[in-house]
């Protein structure tokens, strides 16, 4: 008898679980496949060498005795345990579901009571948890969680506190249009894409380390806008000689797993920007080496082999970087919907604000607050996770 003889259905769930060993999913689905079987759904994880599968299966009821004594047989020749639950209650699988909205969580130690905090505010909002998937397990765990019954504006109000409170970082987006759609991300610079201050290696070099310093905390307190702490600490590397900057160069470090945050998004046909408050003369060869072709930065003014103490034209500030995002979007023919910001500072907010998704990368407190995500690890390819790329497309740091 086929599907077709019987119009009535049964829903399957057939849970096994055991030692690992090869051949155990091949055996099963050998055991189903002479059988008038759809396949609804399948989730398979191994932990610790310990194995759970779960299968969500369509079946005629008239198979269901010959199903149960195949599935036991099979399961007492790999030396498993198999529970089965057959009933005319129609079930739907996930694949079904629509509006369902994707959580990620970052942490580098994650402990019960995070979990149990973010269950309750979903449980409360009448969410489910439909699955929950480890995407990454070092440098940093990172899981997925696939939600349904709540809005993704709601999901994403109610967990923010929860992010700082559990000490991880938390990312909710919609599935959909928004995981699968070409994107333009763009990177702020100084410890961000890279793990220094440009500004204070030059100073360092020219000897004014403390009163660069003096400035930038008179900027932090409001005392001086970006623009003019910037010129004030520009004018402190006058005579500085041209052939630091090559020395500079030298001694910058992308952070840990920028080239692969960059070079995967290239692979997988989305666009990389980068701005900065910082000098194009100091990381233009990062951009080269890098393949961005979208960037705005700052240029110092060189004149007979030194520093001028000035800067050439505008001045690149947190409303100049906003800016850069939107002309690189119209360029690329992106949705603003469909870009990502990604910094640490208060010169990053507007661009932050700007973008679909505005991600504080290891950033102070007032920054964390304005942004729709947060990572608070050194790994700037976790971005990636927080985006809803897969592991398997992730290409291996090579920094």
């Amino acid at each position: 008898m086929t599907i077709s003889e019987n119009s009535e259905q049964f829903t399957g769930l057939i849970l096994v679980s055991g030692v690992d060993k090869p051949g155990i999913t091949q055996a099963l689905f050998n055991a189903l496949a002479p059988f008038s079987i759809v396949i609804l759904d399948i989730e398979q994880v191994v932990i610790k060498s310990r194995l759970i599968l779960t299968v969500l299966i369509s079946l005629n009821p008239a198979h269901q005795e010959a199903i149960e004594i195949d599935l036991n047989q099979c399961a007492s020749d790999l030396d498993v345990d198999l529970a089965m639950d057959f009933s005319n209650t129609h079930s739907d699988s996930i694949a079904s579901k629509s509006d369902l909205v994707h959580v990620v969580i970052l942490s580098k130690k994650l402990n019960p009571s995070a979990i149990s905090s973010l269950a309750t505010a979903i449980t409360e909002l009448g969410g489910n948890i439909e699955r929950v998937s480890r995407l990454a397990s070092t440098p940093i765990l990172a899981l997925e969680l696939i939600v349904s019954g709540v809005e993704q504006s709601q999901l994403s109000q109610a967990l923010s506190p929860l992010a700082s409170a559990a000490d991880i970082d938390i990312a909710v987006s919609p599935s959909g249009l928004f995981r699968h759609a070409r994107k333009l991300v763009q990177l702020d610079v100084d410890s961000t894409l890279i793990s220094q201050e440009v500004i204070d290696m030059l100073a360092e070099k020219a000897g004014v380390g403390d009163q660069v310093k003096l400035i930038t905390e008179s900027a932090m307190r409001g005392e001086l806008d970006f623009e003019s702490s910037l010129r004030a600490r520009v004018a402190l590397l006058k005579d500085l000689p041209e052939s630091v900057i090559a020395q500079v160069q030298q001694e910058i470090s992308l952070t840990p797993g920028a080239r692969t945050l960059v070079t995967t998004l290239q692979k997988l046909g989305h666009t990389v920007s980068v701005v900065s408050g910082g000098f194009i003369d100091v990381i233009a060869p990062i951009l080269k080496d890098l393949n961005i072709q979208h960037f705005k930065a700052n240029k110092l003014v060189i004149k007979d082999g030194v520093l001028t103490g000035e800067v050439s034209g505008a001045v690149i500030d947190r409303a100049a970087k906003a800016v850069a995002l939107k002309e690189f979007a119209a360029i690329e023919a992106i949705s603003m919907k469909h870009t990502i910001a990604i910094g640490d500072g208060a010169n990053d907010l507007d661009m932050i604000a700007a973008a679909g998704l505005g991600i504080a990368f290891n950033a102070k407190p007032h920054v964390k607050a304005a942004a729709d995500s947060t990572v608070s690890n050194p790994y700037l390819d976790s971005v990636l996770y927080l985006l809803g790329i897969s592991p398997e497309e992730v290409l291996g740091d090579i920094n």
